[in-house]
């Protein structure tokens, strides 16, 4: 277990891991002691792939690179945020956040990126924000890395509920087997990875899930 603010932290396993977001930035040795206990080392993280730049999913991202030479990998939309921490929602939680160079900033609607097990494909899902990203992995099943389907899509907060109903269409489109989303935990088989999705792109499309949604940040 981790902070109560940390999203969901995720690992591809390997001779150089690459961890998918890194929660709000006061569980960096918690993580580190996650990685070893998983039969992974630390030091060897090749990257950190930022689903968005929100202070829940990068706010350890200074310590990956600066103490393990992770890579940090964003889309340019949300670069600026994570470079400057201008818009990442630490004053929401009364957290510090120490701005982080990017070093690879992803500019296509999809892109492969190699990691030692492999490779996997990063899609550009704005909505949330201008720069989400999720990421999938075809391992036998699909594996999709969906960052925050649940929003919420508050305009004022930067998100765009219309580019997210697009995005979200897209994400079932995927036909993933194993969803691991950003907050909710994990989900299948591919029935319920389509319900879940669903659910939420159904809510954009009635206008029920913008101002008024109750939901994580």
């Amino acid at each position: 277990m981790t902070d109560p603010y940390d999203c969901c932290v995720y690992l591809l396993g390997g001779p150089q891991p690459v961890v998918i977001d890194c929660g709000a930035g006061a569980s960096f040795d918690q993580l580190v002691a996650n990685i070893r206990e998983v039969g992974f080392d630390p030091e060897k993280v090749a990257a950190v792939i930022v689903t968005h730049a929100h202070l829940d999913h990068i706010g350890s991202l200074y310590q990956f690179r600066s103490k393990l030479g992770a890579r940090i990998v964003a889309h340019e939309r949300d670069a600026a945020a994570i470079e400057l921490g201008k818009g990442v929602g630490a004053d929401l939680y009364g957290m510090d956040y120490r701005p982080c160079p990017v070093d690879i900033k992803l500019k296509g609607g999809e892109e492969d990126f190699a990691w030692s097990g492999g490779h996997f494909k990063i899609v550009h899902i704005p909505g949330h924000t201008p720069g989400s990203v999720a990421a999938y992995v075809d391992l036998g099943k699909r594996v999709l890395f969906g960052q925050d389907i649940h929003g919420p899509y508050y305009t004022r907060w930067g998100a765009d509920p219309k580019q997210a109903v697009a995005s979200l269409q897209r994400l079932v489109e995927l036909r993933a087997d194993i969803l691991c989303e950003g907050h909710f935990g994990i989900y299948q088989p591919a029935s319920q990875v389509e319900a879940y999705i669903k659910g939420f792109l159904n809510g954009l499309r009635r206008g029920d899930m913008d101002e008024d949604f109750q939901g994580v940040y």
